[in-house]
Protein backbone atom coordinates (compact mmCIF):
# COMPACT_ATOMS: atom_id res chain seq x y z
CA UNK A 1 0.00 0.00 0.00
CA UNK A 2 2.96 1.95 0.62
CA UNK A 3 3.63 2.38 -2.86
CA UNK A 4 0.10 2.73 -4.68
CA UNK A 5 0.09 4.76 -7.33
CA UNK A 6 -1.05 7.95 -6.54
CA UNK A 7 -0.61 10.17 -10.05
CA UNK A 8 -4.66 10.18 -10.08
CA UNK A 9 -4.86 13.06 -7.29
CA UNK A 10 -3.31 15.98 -9.15
CA UNK A 11 -5.93 15.38 -12.28
CA UNK A 12 -8.42 15.23 -9.69
CA UNK A 13 -7.49 18.16 -8.67
CA UNK A 14 -7.38 19.14 -12.63
CA UNK A 15 -10.97 17.77 -12.79
CA UNK A 16 -12.24 20.20 -9.96
CA UNK A 17 -11.05 23.29 -10.95
CA UNK A 18 -12.42 22.61 -14.92
CA UNK A 19 -15.73 22.24 -12.85
CA UNK A 20 -15.29 25.13 -11.43
CA UNK A 21 -14.58 26.86 -14.11
CA UNK A 22 -16.98 25.95 -16.08
CA UNK A 23 -19.74 27.08 -12.98
CA UNK A 24 -18.10 30.51 -13.47
CA UNK A 25 -18.36 31.06 -17.12
CA UNK A 26 -21.98 29.98 -16.56
CA UNK A 27 -22.67 32.26 -14.02
CA UNK A 28 -20.81 35.26 -16.68
CA UNK A 29 -23.65 37.43 -18.49
CA UNK A 30 -23.33 36.74 -22.06
CA UNK A 31 -24.06 40.49 -23.09
CA UNK A 32 -21.40 41.69 -21.08
CA UNK A 33 -19.26 40.60 -23.39
CA UNK A 34 -17.62 42.52 -26.39
CA UNK A 35 -15.45 41.86 -29.92
CA UNK A 36 -13.37 38.53 -29.46
CA UNK A 37 -11.89 39.06 -25.74
CA UNK A 38 -13.85 38.02 -22.94
CA UNK A 39 -13.49 37.03 -19.70
CA UNK A 40 -13.72 33.28 -19.93
CA UNK A 41 -11.79 33.31 -23.08
CA UNK A 42 -9.07 34.61 -21.31
CA UNK A 43 -9.38 32.19 -18.08
CA UNK A 44 -10.11 29.34 -20.68
CA UNK A 45 -6.30 30.15 -21.50
CA UNK A 46 -5.02 30.42 -18.41
CA UNK A 47 -6.63 27.11 -17.54
CA UNK A 48 -5.20 25.18 -20.30
CA UNK A 49 -1.71 26.76 -19.41
CA UNK A 50 -2.00 25.60 -15.95
CA UNK A 51 -3.04 22.14 -16.94
CA UNK A 52 -0.31 21.75 -19.29
CA UNK A 53 1.97 22.62 -16.53
CA UNK A 54 0.05 20.16 -14.19
CA UNK A 55 -0.07 17.08 -16.33
CA UNK A 56 3.37 17.34 -17.38
CA UNK A 57 4.83 17.70 -13.76
CA UNK A 58 2.25 14.50 -12.78
CA UNK A 59 3.22 12.64 -15.33
CA UNK A 60 7.28 13.49 -14.82
CA UNK A 61 7.39 13.65 -10.90
CA UNK A 62 5.36 10.31 -10.60
CA UNK A 63 4.88 9.52 -6.59
CA UNK A 64 4.40 13.03 -4.43
CA UNK A 65 7.53 12.52 -2.49
CA UNK A 66 9.94 12.27 -5.75
CA UNK A 67 11.81 15.18 -7.71
CA UNK A 68 13.14 18.07 -5.78
CA UNK A 69 13.01 22.01 -7.37
CA UNK A 70 15.83 24.49 -8.65
CA UNK A 71 16.40 28.28 -6.62
CA UNK A 72 15.15 28.82 -3.44
CA UNK A 73 11.82 26.98 -2.30
CA UNK A 74 8.60 26.67 -4.95
CA UNK A 75 8.87 30.83 -5.88
CA UNK A 76 11.01 29.75 -9.37
CA UNK A 77 8.54 27.70 -10.67
CA UNK A 78 10.97 25.80 -12.50
CA UNK A 79 10.81 21.69 -12.03
CA UNK A 80 14.18 19.58 -12.36
CA UNK A 81 14.21 16.60 -15.07
CA UNK A 82 12.91 13.64 -13.71
CA UNK A 83 15.05 10.50 -13.48
CA UNK A 84 16.12 8.24 -15.60
CA UNK A 85 15.21 5.60 -12.91
CA UNK A 86 11.82 7.39 -11.84
CA UNK A 87 8.72 5.49 -13.17
CA UNK A 88 6.46 7.57 -15.91
CA UNK A 89 2.92 7.28 -15.92
CA UNK A 90 0.80 7.31 -19.04
CA UNK A 91 -1.82 10.32 -19.16
CA UNK A 92 -3.80 7.29 -21.08
CA UNK A 93 -4.28 6.17 -17.02
CA UNK A 94 -6.02 9.44 -15.99
CA UNK A 95 -7.70 10.85 -19.56
CA UNK A 96 -10.02 8.55 -21.02
CA UNK A 97 -11.45 9.61 -24.31
CA UNK A 98 -15.19 9.98 -23.47
CA UNK A 99 -13.99 12.62 -20.93
CA UNK A 100 -11.73 14.48 -23.33
CA UNK A 101 -14.72 14.75 -25.83
CA UNK A 102 -16.89 16.16 -23.27
CA UNK A 103 -14.30 18.73 -22.69
CA UNK A 104 -13.34 19.86 -25.84
CA UNK A 105 -17.34 20.27 -26.45
CA UNK A 106 -17.70 22.12 -23.77
CA UNK A 107 -14.55 24.12 -24.23
CA UNK A 108 -15.87 24.79 -28.03
CA UNK A 109 -19.17 25.69 -26.71
CA UNK A 110 -18.07 28.02 -24.03
CA UNK A 111 -16.16 29.64 -26.45
CA UNK A 112 -18.54 29.95 -28.86
CA UNK A 113 -20.74 31.46 -26.88
CA UNK A 114 -18.98 34.35 -24.96
CA UNK A 115 -16.91 35.38 -28.22
CA UNK A 116 -18.77 34.29 -30.71
CA UNK A 117 -19.04 31.10 -33.17
CA UNK A 118 -16.04 31.39 -35.17
CA UNK A 119 -14.19 31.67 -31.50
CA UNK A 120 -14.73 27.81 -31.35
CA UNK A 121 -12.17 26.70 -33.35
CA UNK A 122 -9.47 28.47 -32.31
CA UNK A 123 -10.17 27.51 -28.44
CA UNK A 124 -10.23 23.67 -29.66
CA UNK A 125 -6.69 24.41 -31.23
CA UNK A 126 -5.80 25.01 -27.88
CA UNK A 127 -7.41 21.95 -26.23
CA UNK A 128 -5.34 19.93 -28.32
CA UNK A 129 -1.85 21.20 -28.34
CA UNK A 130 -2.33 20.47 -24.50
CA UNK A 131 -0.55 17.09 -25.15
CA UNK A 132 -0.04 13.62 -27.57
CA UNK A 133 -3.21 12.73 -25.99
CA UNK A 134 -5.05 15.14 -26.06
CA UNK A 135 -4.11 15.82 -29.67
CA UNK A 136 -4.97 12.42 -30.65
CA UNK A 137 -8.70 12.97 -29.50
CA UNK A 138 -8.71 15.37 -32.53
CA UNK A 139 -8.80 12.10 -34.49
CA UNK A 140 -12.62 11.08 -33.24
CA UNK A 141 -14.96 11.62 -35.52
CA UNK A 142 -17.95 11.39 -32.97
CA UNK A 143 -15.78 14.44 -31.37
CA UNK A 144 -16.56 16.18 -34.59
CA UNK A 145 -20.38 15.12 -34.99
CA UNK A 146 -20.86 16.37 -31.15
CA UNK A 147 -19.02 19.63 -32.25
CA UNK A 148 -21.10 19.92 -35.49
CA UNK A 149 -24.44 19.81 -33.59
CA UNK A 150 -23.35 21.57 -30.52
CA UNK A 151 -21.68 24.59 -32.53
CA UNK A 152 -23.14 24.88 -35.84
CA UNK A 153 -26.65 22.97 -35.08
CA UNK A 154 -25.34 20.55 -38.32
CA UNK A 155 -27.40 17.00 -37.43
CA UNK A 156 -26.46 15.67 -41.15
CA UNK A 157 -23.21 16.42 -42.91
CA UNK A 158 -22.27 17.15 -46.24
CA UNK A 159 -19.02 15.75 -46.30
CA UNK A 160 -17.06 12.60 -45.83
CA UNK A 161 -16.25 13.63 -42.21
CA UNK A 162 -17.65 15.47 -39.47
CA UNK A 163 -14.29 17.18 -39.13
CA UNK A 164 -14.56 18.43 -42.57
CA UNK A 165 -18.21 19.46 -41.83
CA UNK A 166 -17.15 21.33 -39.05
CA UNK A 167 -13.91 22.97 -40.59
CA UNK A 168 -16.24 23.96 -43.69
CA UNK A 169 -19.30 25.72 -41.24
CA UNK A 170 -15.93 28.03 -39.85
CA UNK A 171 -14.65 28.24 -43.75
CA UNK A 172 -17.91 29.43 -44.49
CA UNK A 173 -18.91 31.70 -41.58
CA UNK A 174 -15.37 33.59 -41.37
CA UNK A 175 -16.14 33.98 -45.81
CA UNK A 176 -19.52 35.72 -44.74
CA UNK A 177 -17.69 37.99 -42.43
CA UNK A 178 -15.29 38.84 -45.01
CA UNK A 179 -17.31 39.29 -47.65
CA UNK A 180 -15.62 36.46 -49.37
CA UNK A 181 -17.79 35.21 -51.85
CA UNK A 182 -18.46 34.34 -55.36
CA UNK A 183 -21.29 36.08 -57.46
CA UNK A 184 -23.19 34.38 -60.36
CA UNK A 185 -26.67 35.35 -62.10
CA UNK A 186 -28.69 32.18 -62.67
CA UNK A 187 -30.70 31.84 -66.20
CA UNK A 188 -33.53 29.78 -67.47
CA UNK A 189 -35.42 29.32 -70.49
CA UNK A 190 -38.04 32.19 -70.68
CA UNK A 191 -39.57 30.82 -74.04
CA UNK A 192 -42.45 28.40 -71.94
CA UNK A 193 -44.47 31.43 -70.94
CA UNK A 194 -46.86 33.20 -72.26
CA UNK A 195 -48.96 35.86 -69.84
CA UNK A 196 -47.01 39.03 -68.96
CA UNK A 197 -46.67 38.32 -65.17
CA UNK A 198 -45.30 34.77 -65.51
CA UNK A 199 -41.56 35.81 -64.97
CA UNK A 200 -42.27 37.83 -61.71
CA UNK A 201 -40.49 35.85 -59.22
CA UNK A 202 -42.53 36.35 -56.17
CA UNK A 203 -40.64 33.82 -53.43
CA UNK A 204 -36.97 31.68 -52.89
CA UNK A 205 -35.96 29.25 -50.85
CA UNK A 206 -33.07 27.39 -50.08
CA UNK A 207 -32.07 23.74 -49.03
CA UNK A 208 -28.32 22.48 -48.99
CA UNK A 209 -28.72 21.71 -52.33
CA UNK A 210 -30.94 23.59 -54.15
CA UNK A 211 -32.38 27.11 -55.06
CA UNK A 212 -36.43 27.36 -55.71
CA UNK A 213 -38.31 30.19 -57.03
CA UNK A 214 -41.87 30.96 -56.67
CA UNK A 215 -43.41 32.78 -59.82
CA UNK A 216 -46.17 34.72 -60.14
CA UNK A 217 -48.45 31.85 -62.13
CA UNK A 218 -47.89 29.37 -60.05
CA UNK A 219 -44.62 28.05 -61.03
CA UNK A 220 -41.53 26.66 -59.35
CA UNK A 221 -38.11 26.93 -60.74
CA UNK A 222 -35.64 24.38 -59.35
CA UNK A 223 -31.52 25.42 -59.66
CA UNK A 224 -28.75 23.06 -58.27
CA UNK A 225 -26.65 24.96 -56.68
CA UNK A 226 -23.14 22.79 -56.86
CA UNK A 227 -23.30 24.20 -61.52
CA UNK A 228 -26.32 26.88 -60.49
CA UNK A 229 -27.93 25.07 -63.67
CA UNK A 230 -32.49 25.14 -63.96
CA UNK A 231 -32.95 21.52 -63.51
CA UNK A 232 -36.71 21.45 -63.15
CA UNK A 233 -39.84 23.73 -63.76
CA UNK A 234 -42.94 22.43 -61.36
CA UNK A 235 -46.50 23.89 -62.57
CA UNK A 236 -49.63 23.52 -60.34
CA UNK A 237 -52.75 21.23 -61.97
CA UNK A 238 -55.00 23.76 -63.68
CA UNK A 239 -57.65 25.05 -61.65
CA UNK A 240 -60.14 28.24 -62.11
CA UNK A 241 -58.84 31.31 -61.26
CA UNK A 242 -60.36 33.88 -58.81
CA UNK A 243 -58.09 37.44 -60.09
CA UNK A 244 -55.01 37.64 -61.84
CA UNK A 245 -52.56 36.86 -58.70
CA UNK A 246 -54.26 34.02 -57.51
CA UNK A 247 -52.18 31.38 -58.78
CA UNK A 248 -48.89 33.49 -57.48
CA UNK A 249 -46.77 31.34 -55.62
CA UNK A 250 -46.68 32.32 -51.70
CA UNK A 251 -44.33 30.27 -50.51
CA UNK A 252 -41.81 27.17 -50.41
CA UNK A 253 -41.43 24.57 -48.51
CA UNK A 254 -38.10 22.33 -49.53
CA UNK A 255 -35.65 19.44 -48.31
CA UNK A 256 -33.40 17.23 -50.57
CA UNK A 257 -36.19 15.04 -51.65
CA UNK A 258 -39.50 16.57 -51.84
CA UNK A 259 -40.53 20.32 -52.46
CA UNK A 260 -44.08 21.76 -51.14
CA UNK A 261 -45.77 25.51 -52.43
CA UNK A 262 -48.86 27.08 -52.08
CA UNK A 263 -50.27 29.53 -54.05
CA UNK A 264 -52.48 32.30 -52.92
CA UNK A 265 -56.03 30.44 -53.45
CA UNK A 266 -54.10 28.30 -50.91
CA UNK A 267 -53.75 25.46 -52.76
CA UNK A 268 -50.88 23.22 -51.70
CA UNK A 269 -48.69 21.61 -54.08
CA UNK A 270 -45.93 18.55 -53.74
CA UNK A 271 -43.70 17.34 -55.77
CA UNK A 272 -41.15 14.68 -55.64
CA UNK A 273 -37.75 16.17 -56.72
CA UNK A 274 -35.86 13.19 -58.23
CA UNK A 275 -39.64 12.00 -59.58
CA UNK A 276 -39.81 12.08 -63.45
CA UNK A 277 -41.61 13.86 -65.22
CA UNK A 278 -41.98 16.96 -62.77
CA UNK A 279 -45.74 15.98 -61.75
CA UNK A 280 -47.12 17.90 -59.11
CA UNK A 281 -50.21 17.12 -56.66
CA UNK A 282 -52.44 19.04 -55.02
CA UNK A 283 -52.23 18.09 -51.37
CA UNK A 284 -54.92 20.39 -49.98
CA UNK A 285 -57.03 22.66 -52.18
CA UNK A 286 -57.95 25.90 -50.48
CA UNK A 287 -60.87 27.65 -50.02
CA UNK A 288 -60.88 31.54 -51.12
CA UNK A 289 -63.88 32.57 -50.11
CA UNK A 290 -64.17 30.95 -46.56
CA UNK A 291 -60.60 31.77 -46.00
CA UNK A 292 -59.17 34.77 -48.31
CA UNK A 293 -55.76 35.09 -50.03
CA UNK A 294 -52.77 33.03 -48.81
CA UNK A 295 -50.43 35.84 -48.33
CA UNK A 296 -47.46 33.40 -47.12
CA UNK A 297 -46.86 29.99 -46.11
CA UNK A 298 -43.74 28.13 -44.74
CA UNK A 299 -42.92 24.35 -42.56
CA UNK A 300 -40.75 22.72 -40.72
CA UNK A 301 -40.49 19.11 -40.44
CA UNK A 302 -43.84 18.07 -38.93
CA UNK A 303 -46.19 21.01 -39.72
CA UNK A 304 -47.67 23.47 -42.47
CA UNK A 305 -48.34 26.36 -41.57
CA UNK A 306 -50.28 29.53 -43.69
CA UNK A 307 -51.03 33.15 -43.45
CA UNK A 308 -54.51 34.15 -44.47
CA UNK A 309 -55.80 37.81 -45.08
CA UNK A 310 -59.30 38.41 -45.72
CA UNK A 311 -61.40 36.82 -43.39
CA UNK A 312 -61.78 37.97 -40.04
CA UNK A 313 -60.99 35.21 -37.27
CA UNK A 314 -58.81 33.11 -40.01
CA UNK A 315 -55.18 33.92 -39.92
CA UNK A 316 -53.13 30.87 -39.34
CA UNK A 317 -53.87 27.56 -40.76
CA UNK A 318 -52.11 24.96 -39.62
CA UNK A 319 -51.11 21.13 -41.26
CA UNK A 320 -50.08 18.13 -40.37
CA UNK A 321 -47.38 17.63 -43.28
CA UNK A 322 -47.83 13.61 -42.49
CA UNK A 323 -51.50 13.32 -42.81
CA UNK A 324 -51.89 16.92 -44.76
CA UNK A 325 -54.85 17.61 -42.70
CA UNK A 326 -55.84 20.76 -41.27
CA UNK A 327 -54.87 20.71 -37.53
CA UNK A 328 -55.65 24.47 -36.58
CA UNK A 329 -58.13 27.38 -37.97
CA UNK A 330 -57.77 30.60 -36.46
CA UNK A 331 -56.16 34.46 -35.18
CA UNK A 332 -56.88 37.48 -35.96
CA UNK A 333 -53.45 38.69 -36.48
CA UNK A 334 -54.47 40.10 -39.92
CA UNK A 335 -58.21 41.05 -38.97
CA UNK A 336 -57.02 44.92 -40.16
CA UNK A 337 -55.51 43.81 -43.61
CA UNK A 338 -59.22 41.80 -44.03
CA UNK A 339 -60.55 44.21 -47.21
CA UNK A 340 -56.48 44.16 -48.57
CA UNK A 341 -56.22 40.76 -48.26
CA UNK A 342 -59.23 40.47 -51.36
CA UNK A 343 -56.49 43.33 -53.28
CA UNK A 344 -53.69 40.98 -53.56
CA UNK A 345 -55.55 39.06 -55.66
CA UNK A 346 -56.14 41.20 -58.71
CA UNK A 347 -53.30 43.97 -58.38
CA UNK A 348 -49.41 44.41 -56.91
CA UNK A 349 -49.56 45.17 -53.41
CA UNK A 350 -47.68 46.41 -50.57
CA UNK A 351 -46.70 42.77 -48.96
CA UNK A 352 -49.74 42.47 -45.70
CA UNK A 353 -47.87 39.94 -43.89
CA UNK A 354 -44.50 37.38 -43.37
CA UNK A 355 -44.12 34.06 -42.09
CA UNK A 356 -41.11 32.39 -40.46
CA UNK A 357 -40.28 29.04 -38.67
CA UNK A 358 -38.00 29.67 -35.69
CA UNK A 359 -36.91 27.02 -33.06
CA UNK A 360 -38.44 24.10 -35.11
CA UNK A 361 -42.10 24.23 -34.19
CA UNK A 362 -42.51 27.37 -33.16
CA UNK A 363 -44.15 30.24 -36.24
CA UNK A 364 -43.35 33.86 -35.67
CA UNK A 365 -46.01 36.07 -37.86
CA UNK A 366 -45.39 39.77 -38.77
CA UNK A 367 -47.92 42.75 -40.34
CA UNK A 368 -47.83 46.36 -40.19
CA UNK A 369 -48.70 46.84 -37.08
CA UNK A 370 -48.05 43.52 -34.99
CA UNK A 371 -45.51 40.36 -34.56
CA UNK A 372 -46.93 37.47 -33.23
CA UNK A 373 -45.16 33.96 -31.89
CA UNK A 374 -47.57 31.04 -32.31
CA UNK A 375 -46.53 27.71 -30.79
CA UNK A 376 -47.45 24.55 -33.44
CA UNK A 377 -47.62 21.80 -31.46
CA UNK A 378 -49.81 23.15 -29.19
CA UNK A 379 -52.84 24.54 -31.86
CA UNK A 380 -51.56 27.90 -32.12
CA UNK A 381 -51.30 29.01 -28.62
CA UNK A 382 -49.90 32.73 -28.68
CA UNK A 383 -46.57 32.59 -26.65
CA UNK A 384 -45.28 35.99 -28.00
CA UNK A 385 -46.70 39.31 -28.99
CA UNK A 386 -44.95 42.68 -30.27
CA UNK A 387 -46.91 45.24 -31.38
CA UNK A 388 -45.78 48.84 -33.36
CA UNK A 389 -48.76 51.00 -33.26
CA UNK A 390 -47.18 54.39 -33.27
CA UNK A 391 -44.88 53.81 -36.80
CA UNK A 392 -45.81 50.60 -37.74
CA UNK A 393 -43.68 47.99 -39.54
CA UNK A 394 -42.18 47.56 -42.67
CA UNK A 395 -43.31 44.07 -43.45
CA UNK A 396 -40.86 43.58 -45.77
CA UNK A 397 -37.90 43.91 -43.78
CA UNK A 398 -38.97 40.96 -41.30
CA UNK A 399 -37.24 37.52 -40.84
CA UNK A 400 -36.12 35.36 -38.35
CA UNK A 401 -34.43 32.11 -37.72
CA UNK A 402 -33.76 29.91 -35.38
CA UNK A 403 -33.63 32.15 -32.01
CA UNK A 404 -34.05 35.52 -32.94
CA UNK A 405 -36.11 37.62 -35.41
CA UNK A 406 -35.51 41.13 -36.76
CA UNK A 407 -38.15 44.17 -37.14
CA UNK A 408 -38.02 47.34 -38.60
CA UNK A 409 -39.96 50.31 -37.97
CA UNK A 410 -41.22 52.72 -40.87
CA UNK A 411 -38.19 54.77 -39.72
CA UNK A 412 -35.33 52.12 -40.08
CA UNK A 413 -34.28 51.27 -36.67
CA UNK A 414 -34.11 47.53 -36.37
CA UNK A 415 -34.78 45.44 -33.27
CA UNK A 416 -33.50 42.00 -33.03
CA UNK A 417 -35.30 40.03 -30.03
CA UNK A 418 -35.32 36.60 -29.35
CA UNK A 419 -38.10 34.78 -30.31
CA UNK A 420 -39.06 33.14 -27.07
CA UNK A 421 -38.67 35.57 -24.45
CA UNK A 422 -38.81 39.04 -26.60
CA UNK A 423 -35.68 39.98 -25.11
CA UNK A 424 -33.94 42.78 -27.03
CA UNK A 425 -30.46 41.67 -28.39
CA UNK A 426 -29.35 44.36 -30.58
CA UNK A 427 -30.36 47.56 -32.97
CA UNK A 428 -29.24 48.95 -35.89
CA UNK A 429 -30.68 51.86 -38.65
CA UNK A 430 -31.24 51.42 -42.29
CA UNK A 431 -29.93 55.15 -43.73
CA UNK A 432 -32.86 55.98 -45.80
CA UNK A 433 -35.36 53.55 -45.38
CA UNK A 434 -38.18 55.79 -44.73
CA UNK A 435 -37.94 57.46 -48.38
CA UNK A 436 -37.19 53.76 -50.03
CA UNK A 437 -38.63 50.03 -49.87
CA UNK A 438 -36.83 47.88 -47.67
CA UNK A 439 -36.06 44.20 -48.33
CA UNK A 440 -35.08 42.39 -46.10
CA UNK A 441 -33.22 38.32 -44.28
CA UNK A 442 -31.30 37.31 -41.84
CA UNK A 443 -29.30 33.73 -41.24
CA UNK A 444 -28.46 32.36 -38.30
CA UNK A 445 -25.54 35.40 -37.40
CA UNK A 446 -26.45 37.59 -40.13
CA UNK A 447 -29.21 40.33 -41.00
CA UNK A 448 -29.23 41.61 -44.69
CA UNK A 449 -31.14 44.64 -46.22
CA UNK A 450 -31.56 45.90 -49.36
CA UNK A 451 -33.21 49.48 -50.17
CA UNK A 452 -32.01 51.12 -53.08
CA UNK A 453 -30.43 47.88 -54.97
CA UNK A 454 -27.93 48.22 -52.30
CA UNK A 455 -27.30 45.61 -50.22
CA UNK A 456 -26.20 45.82 -46.34
CA UNK A 457 -25.14 43.53 -43.81
CA UNK A 458 -25.40 43.73 -39.98
CA UNK A 459 -24.26 41.56 -37.28
CA UNK A 460 -27.19 40.23 -35.38
CA UNK A 461 -25.78 39.26 -31.83
CA UNK A 462 -23.86 43.00 -31.66
CA UNK A 463 -25.66 45.31 -34.56
CA UNK A 464 -22.54 45.91 -35.87
CA UNK A 465 -22.28 46.81 -39.59
CA UNK A 466 -19.67 45.37 -41.69
CA UNK A 467 -20.37 45.70 -45.24
CA UNK A 468 -22.29 46.41 -48.46
CA UNK A 469 -22.31 43.60 -51.36
CA UNK A 470 -20.30 45.54 -54.74
CA UNK A 471 -22.78 44.18 -56.92
CA UNK A 472 -25.57 46.35 -57.26
CA UNK A 473 -29.12 44.44 -58.12
CA UNK A 474 -31.80 46.99 -58.88
CA UNK A 475 -35.39 46.94 -57.16
CA UNK A 476 -35.69 43.54 -54.90
CA UNK A 477 -39.07 40.72 -55.14
CA UNK A 478 -37.47 38.42 -53.26
CA UNK A 479 -34.68 37.36 -51.02
CA UNK A 480 -33.52 34.57 -48.70
CA UNK A 481 -29.87 33.83 -47.34
CA UNK A 482 -28.46 31.00 -45.51
CA UNK A 483 -25.22 30.06 -43.61
CA UNK A 484 -23.94 29.60 -47.22
CA UNK A 485 -25.80 31.42 -49.90
CA UNK A 486 -27.87 34.75 -50.77
CA UNK A 487 -30.36 34.43 -53.13
CA UNK A 488 -32.24 37.59 -54.57
CA UNK A 489 -34.84 38.29 -57.02
CA UNK A 490 -34.61 41.98 -58.99
CA UNK A 491 -37.08 43.13 -61.17
CA UNK A 492 -36.83 45.68 -64.14
CA UNK A 493 -38.86 47.81 -66.26
CA UNK A 494 -39.60 44.27 -68.71
CA UNK A 495 -41.06 42.76 -65.70
CA UNK A 496 -38.63 39.93 -66.02
CA UNK A 497 -36.80 38.91 -62.66
CA UNK A 498 -33.06 38.25 -62.69
CA UNK A 499 -31.88 35.76 -60.13
CA UNK A 500 -28.48 36.57 -58.23
CA UNK A 501 -26.70 34.34 -56.11
CA UNK A 502 -23.66 34.83 -53.50
CA UNK A 503 -21.65 31.98 -52.49
CA UNK A 504 -19.53 32.28 -49.40
CA UNK A 505 -18.53 28.31 -49.40
CA UNK A 506 -17.27 28.30 -53.06
CA UNK A 507 -13.73 29.67 -51.61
Amino acid sequence: KKHTSTTWVPHLVEVCLYLHFLSFVSSLPHHSFSGSSSPSSSSLLLFITLLMSSSSSSSDNGDSGGGSISGAGRSGGVFEAPSPSRPRHSVNDVWPEPFLESLAVQVAVDASLTAGLLAAAPALANVFRVCTTWQAVSRSDHLWQLLSRQVWARTSSMHDTWRDEFMYRHRTTRNFRTRTCVYFTLHFDPSDVDEPDSLSCRCLKLSDLYLAAGFADGTVRLFLLNNHLHIRTLRPPLRDRFGRFSRAVSGIVISDSRLVFATMDGDIHVAEINGVGGHTRTAYAGDIVNDGALVDFTGCGRYWVGLFAGVPGRAFHIWDCNSEETTFVGGSLTDPEAVMGWHTLTELTTSLGRLRISGGETAVACTRWRIMVIDLRNQGVIIGDDEEQRRGLMVTGFDANEEAYVRMDSRGIAIVRRVRTQETLCEFRMSGAAQRRVMGCVNRLHALMCAGGVMRVWDVERGEYLYSFRERVGEVDAIVADDRHVAVASSSSTAVSTIHLWDFGAL
